[in-house]
């Protein structure tokens, strides 16, 4: 009798183990699953289903932040939770309903906690509200909502990165010059918020005079492209500062700038990091890359999300860092571990 009590507790523990493990590196990419309504919380041995939303796919930033999530997800899974990721978001970034059709699909299938990165800063407002309504938590990454229905942000101080951009293309121009800065797109409160701080550094400066900072770059790298070459044919043979407030605005100017022959000559600061933009700073074609951590943002964001879900204290609000990366410091450890995040560490 003893000896078939302890075989049956070792079944159990050896089955609780597995249903443990299972949830270690589960993501599913291609959207919600179908399946029946599953309470708040999980029942032992079942997996707590997060959606992850982001505002777009390809770009390495929203990489960075899916692997954060994958080593939160790992680490659940060592002590207990399993979690199962359903990371899905739109093709373009400048697809609204897009995302919002992604977040009500999700919500149909009675997901446990979402994480979204809203593209628009009103359009995402509904949807979260309707989370609300179901009791399930939503935690704003990225970009910031005008709601208080979320469940927590978790972001960069974006206006700061701004500011730290201005400051350095100031510094790196003595002062004074012509300066252009392109926007990204209308809605997006991360890169509206930087666009502000860069001003805001601008008029701190009575040598530099703004002109251009009216003109969008665009979701993609192509568009951003476009629209800098639109922009350098007009001001390029007077400018002599560029600022860019995202990944794939920066990309894009890099590129009109080479084809202009203005690449190296044009002091440029730009925003995010990426394979190439890390070489063009190497380089000097770049003086500055404002950089955040979004692989610590995936990290704490899904933390946060299953916290709030199993009724466990989290923080409302989360500053993940910015740091102003130059060809001074871009060698230190430090710096290097925000220029090199383990994507493929965790995306294989």
């Amino acid at each position: 009798m003893v000896h078939t009590t302890k075989t049956l507790g070792m079944a159990a523990a050896l089955l609780g183990l597995m249903a443990a493990l299972a949830g270690c590196n589960h993501t599913t990419e291609t959207g919600p699953s179908t399946g029946s309504a599953m309470p708040s919380v999980a029942p032992a041995g079942k997996s707590l289903r997060i959606a992850v939303i982001p505002k777009g796919t390809t770009h390495e930033y929203w990489k960075s932040i899916h692997a954060g999530a994958i080593k939160a997800q790992q680490e659940l899974a060592a002590k207990g939770t399993a979690v199962e990721i359903l990371w899905k978001g739109p093709a373009r970034e400048d697809d609204r309903n897009a995302q919002i059709d992604v977040v009500q699909t999700f919500l149909s299938q009675k997901v446990d906690g979402i994480v979204l990165a809203p593209l628009d800063s009103q359009a995402l407002v509904s949807p979260v509200a309707d989370a609300a309504k179901q009791k399930v938590p939503v935690v704003i990454i990225d970009s910031a909502l005008n709601s208080t229905d979320y469940t927590s942000f978790v972001a960069t101080d974006n206006k700061k990165g701004g500011l730290l951009a201005g400051q350095q293309l100031a510094k790196v121009l003595g002062g004074k010059g012509k300066v252009i800065m392109i926007r990204y797109q209308q809605g997006s409160a991360s890169t509206e918020q930087r666009e502000a701080g860069f001003l805001d550094a601008m008029k701190a400066v009575p040598g530099i005079t703004l002109v251009s900072a009216d003109q969008f770059a665009g979701p993609t790298v192509d568009t951003a492209y476009k629209s800098s070459q639109n922009v350098l044919s007009r001001f390029g043979s007077q400018t002599n500062g560029i600022f860019m407030p995202n990944e794939s605005s920066t990309r894009g100017m890099l590129l009109a700038l080479k084809d202009a022959g203005l690449l190296g000559k044009v002091k440029f600061v730009g925003f995010d990091s990426s394979t190439d933009l890390v070489t063009a700073l190497k380089a000097n074609q770049l003086q500055g890359l404002v950089v955040q951590n979004p692989f610590k943002m995936g990290y704490l964001s899904l933390l946060t999300a299953v916290s709030a879900v199993k009724g466990e204290k989290f923080e409302k609000s989360i500053d993940t860092g910015v740091t102003l990366v130059t060809p001074e410091n871009m060698n230190t450890p430090e710096i290097q571990t925000l220029l090199n995040p383990p994507i493929d560490q965790y995306l294989k």
